[in-house]
């Protein structure tokens, strides 16, 4: 799905309205899981516990990078510089934990050193896209009060059309500030961001949960600095739809390939 504001506004009206009346609260997280029907099967260490904390969540973190989108935004811009293989060799290094996060963002940023216009332009010529129900998925936790956080170890300069189209504030991102020069040209990346390095996404969440006095949060994403993330987070729910990544989905309290059964959970059982 391409970001457009008119297709996140359709899919709500389609899919979501109607279910968002008069639902009956449901904290228990096997009630919530029997709901499914004896039929469903799931994935993860303890899929009761985090349906439980997602429906009763008031903040959720979700990752960007192969988690809110279908492509990992560095790689794409790598591309678009004529640099894909060598920058994309980190970054799956970089998501399975292989090497520290803070030394593949390094290698990556010194090997492309892309300007202020070369991301600009990469943004127009080739448009990151939606994972399909995130859109939708986004739209419920804020209509029932859940906060919405964008957590990334990408770059701001990316995101921001993204959490635009989301209609997530600008103040909800926490990723990674490329510096340019007076001309636009790379000038390296902020190394004070929590993001930046590894072990940095706990570290945001808990500014986060401490600044916003959050009870329940939750953290969504695809890679090893997700599932970092818990705790702080009181779940991990991990994210298979567009890369499986075993050594993330064997930390995940729940592992989904796709937004649905998150939705269904958020639109079915209200926060208490």
């Amino acid at each position: 799905m391409l970001l457009t504001r008119a297709s996140v506004t359709s899919l709500w009206n389609r899919k979501i309205c109607s279910s968002l009346v008069s639902r009956a609260a449901m904290s228990s997280g096997s009630d919530i899981l029997a709901s499914f029907g004896s039929g469903k099967t799931f994935e993860g260490n303890n899929v009761a516990s985090a349906m439980e904390a997602l429906a009763k969540a008031d903040a959720v973190c979700f990752d960007v990078d192969s988690t809110v989108i279908t492509e990992e935004g560095i790689d794409v811009l790598a591309e678009s510089l004529g640099k894909g293989d060598a920058v994309a060799e980190w970054t799956r290094k970089a998501m399975t934990g292989g090497v520290k996060f803070q030394d593949a963002l390094a290698a990556r940023l010194a090997l492309i050193e892309p300007s202020k216009k070369a991301i600009e332009d990469c943004l127009v010529n080739t448009p990151l896209q939606l994972s399909p129900g995130v859109d939708t998925l986004v739209t419920a936790l804020q209509k029932r009060g859940t906060s919405v956080y964008l957590v990334s170890g990408g770059f701001r300069i990316m995101i921001e059309p993204v959490a635009d189209v989301l209609g997530v504030p600008i103040g909800n991102i926490y990723a990674n500030h490329i510096l340019f020069d007076d001309e636009g040209l790379y000038a390296g990346f902020d190394k004070t961001e929590p993001t930046s390095a590894s072990q940095g996404k706990p570290k945001a969440l808990n500014i986060i949960k401490e600044a916003g006095g959050y009870e329940t949060m939750i953290m969504v994403g695809d890679g090893a600095t997700d599932a970092e993330a818990r705790p702080p987070a009181d779940a991990f729910i991990g994210f298979g739809g567009v890369a499986i990544r075993e050594p993330v989905k064997e930390k995940a309290c729940w592992f989904v390939y796709d937004f649905e059964d998150m939705i269904k959970v958020v639109t079915d059982h209200q926060k208490d």
